[in-house]
């Protein structure tokens, strides 16, 4: 076996004798690389922000920023780090480093205040500075007005950091202010190699075990011998568990880098999705061609959380708060769940049995989403929560309508929130197929939609709070849907 290790900042080191559920946080800071900071624990602050190279979308490497707080070590044992001190370039012997251009930006604007935050804030910077599609373009001089700077640096890539002094003003102008990567800048020349290829891992430290098959038929074997095994992807979930309940487990077993998982096929009749593509990867690949998706996408978490977070692991925590499961219901998807014995292909309404329970059986993983095709042409997902971007929703909502000649075709209606599990309005669909689509019968299928679920009082809503934003999430439908489709 060997020895499992990280390179960070172009440094390679051995991971012993960190713990398995040791997260790449704290070995960081164990190391003396204390601009990673912890300000959550829970992957909504960004304080802990880092570099990682990945495969690429449209070039061979992408720099993607993610929550160091979330990520066990072991995961990205053979993978390479940046952290903000590796984002300055060694001066020759005797004078300073030379600044990075966005910590340049960051630095003569103003952009960091008490500085907690602002490692953070650079990394995630640095992640956008690097995207291989970014491209200036006609604008007004300082951006105003729009979340996409003249430079084409988008705002959503710090959707996930937090400014604790409120300085987001200056931040945002060292965002619009930086420039492109010059030729010889040596993190832009590393997005043209591939990234270093997973490592199959066996680490155990202190009695527990972290586990990265290689194939899927490893993983499977595995958790069919292993039965207690915890699986992770991005660890978005599953990070909060050890961090904030201190979870954990004698056998973790990831599978965000098996090829069989990391598919994306697009074919005649329907379009297949890898359960352990990232949310970012599913968004620049489809590039809009599931509109549903393409809405979903910048109301989940935060892009850092996107950066990690796979549909595969939404959906296997089975939370009724979930935000892809009612949209994946509403585009009527079906799970491909694999396991020792051959897949088996469940619709998706017919998966969750229960609170955070499923049909899915022990040692069965979800290897891929299924949505069938054509895809319906109205579509619409509201998300209500309390803030805009990165936050759990109160409720959620997504429609997708087939309107012919002024009449509803079909309806899918899926929600979250407001059931012990993400749920179809059954019963407000069949209020609306067959109908005109008009104000009467919007008004009586929204009375309906109200009624549906079994919402509860909680901190994040009332139960009323909740039904009344359902019936209100259909109206709004109509409303921006009646200049596009005739009553």
């Amino acid at each position: 076996m060997v020895a499992a290790r990280i390179t960070v900042n172009g440094k390679e080191t051995r991971i012993s004798p960190s713990a398995p559920h040791t997260t790449v946080l704290e070995f960081l800071r164990e190391r003396g690389l204390t601009g990673t900071k912890e300000g959550c624990a829970e992957g909504e602050c960004g304080a802990c922000s880092v570099l990682v190279a990945r495969p690429g979308v449209d070039r061979p490497t992408d720099w993607v920023a993610v929550n160091a707080c979330l990520v066990p070590v072991a995961a990205l044992d053979g993978q390479e780090v940046v952290t903000s001190e590796g984002l300055a370039t060694a001066g020759e012997s005797g004078t300073p480093a030379v600044l990075h251009p966005v910590q340049e930006e960051m630095a003569v604007r103003g952009g960091s205040q008490c500085g907690y935050c602002t490692p953070g804030f650079v990394c995630s910077m640095a992640s956008e500075y690097y995207r291989p599609d970014r491209c200036a373009h006609a604008g007004p001089a300082d951006g105003t007005g729009s979340e996409h700077g003249p430079n084409g640096f988008d705002l959503h890539a710090l959707s996930g950091n937090l400014c604790r002094c409120t300085g987001y003003r200056p931040i945002r102008d060292a965002a619009f202010a930086v420039g492109m990567p010059t030729e010889d800048d040596p993190l832009a020349q590393r997005r043209d190699q591939s990234p270093p290829e997973p490592a199959a891992t066996a680490y155990t430290q202190d009695d527990s075990t972290f586990l990265r098959p290689a194939t899927l038929a490893d993983a499977v074997r595995l958790l069919r011998e292993r039965p207690d095994a915890v699986v992770v992807a991005g660890s978005t979930d599953w990070g909060v568990e050890v961090n904030i309940r201190s979870r954990r487990a004698n056998c973790v077993v990831a599978v965000d880098r098996l090829p069989e998982l990391r598919t994306l096929h697009v074919g005649a009749d329907h379009i297949e999705i890898g359960g352990a593509q990232t949310l970012t990867e599913i968004e620049r690949r489809l590039d809009g061609a599931v509109p549903l998706l393409a809405q979903l996408f910048p109301q989940f978490a935060s892009r850092l959380i996107r950066n990690s977070a796979t549909l595969g692991g939404n959906l296997g925590t089975g939370s009724p708060i979930g935000d892809s499961p009612p949209v994946l219901l509403a585009l009527e998807a079906s799970l491909v769940l694999a396991d020792a014995d051959g897949e088996r292909e469940v619709p998706l309404c017919d998966y969750f049995t229960g609170y955070r329970q499923s049909v899915r059986r022990p040692g069965e993983l979800i290897r891929a989403v299924r949505v069938p095709l054509p895809l319906s042409p109205v579509t619409a997902f509201h998300k209500i929560a309390k803030r805009r971007f990165d936050d759990i929703s109160s409720v959620a909502v997504a429609f997708a309508l087939d309107i012919e000649d002024g009449t509803v075709r079909k309806a899918r209606i899926g929600l979250g929130g407001v059931a012990a599990t993400p749920i179809r309005a059954l019963a407000a669909e069949a209020a609306l197929e067959g109908e005109p689509w008009t104000q009467r019968t919007v008004e009586a299928a929204a009375d309906v939609l109200r009624a549906e679920g079994t919402p509860m009082d909680d901190h994040r809503a009332s139960a009323g709070y909740r039904s009344a934003m359902l019936g209100q999430s259909l109206l709004k439908l109509y409303a921006r849907t009646t200049e596009a489709v005739p009553s």
